[in-house]
């Protein structure tokens, strides 16, 4: 059975185009195109659920008409109207994983070379232009830090945690 904590958040289909079976599919992340997965997964009836392409092509750079295996009439292929599309994290190369969807690391214990534990990533802040991890400590303190590649020493994702060098005096700012 596939988990939640298994898989990230890549797009979502649309609408069924033509006839033969073919979904309109908006991604977030192209992934799918990056990487080597045998399937990708959505939610049925509450449970994950794989589904493999046939084929695709891209329409425009975050669109995509997608072909799955055995959805072969615009019947079949509206039960996957609106349903979001995940990707399997264990098929994503460590050397990829930062670039991928933002929920991928949820739930990650964060570290930093000076300060140690700072806690778990518990949501992501992506409404303004620089992507934040939402950091809850044990004692339900929230640390905000920006998601970005210079902080970041290693990532480990069969631990899931990331190790980070933050500025000197960075936890400080607005203390």
């Amino acid at each position: 059975m596939i988990k939640r904590d298994e898989i990230i958040k890549i797009g979502q289909f649309n609408k069924p185009h033509g006839l033969d079976g073919e979904i309109s599919f908006t991604f977030t992340d192209d992934i799918f195109d990056r990487e080597d997965s045998p399937y990708i997964v959505c939610p049925i009836d509450g449970i994950f659920v794989p589904f493999f392409i046939e084929e695709y092509r891209f329409r425009s750079d975050n669109m995509a008409l997608v072909k799955l295996i055995d959805i072969d009439s615009a019947e079949k292929a509206r039960m996957f109207t609106n349903l979001d599309v995940y990707y399997p994290k264990k098929y994503i190369k460590d050397e990829e994983a930062f670039t991928t969807g933002k929920d991928f690391f949820l739930d990650y214990t964060v570290f930093d070379i000076e300060y140690g534990k700072l806690g778990v990533i518990t949501s992501i802040d992506d409404s303004t232009a620089n992507v934040l991890f939402v950091i809850e400590d044990d004692n339900e303190e929230v640390v905000l830090v920006p998601a970005v590649d210079e902080f970041v020493e290693s990532i480990d994702n069969d631990k899931k945690e990331i190790h980070l060098k933050l500025p000197h005096g960075f936890l400080h700012i607005n203390s």
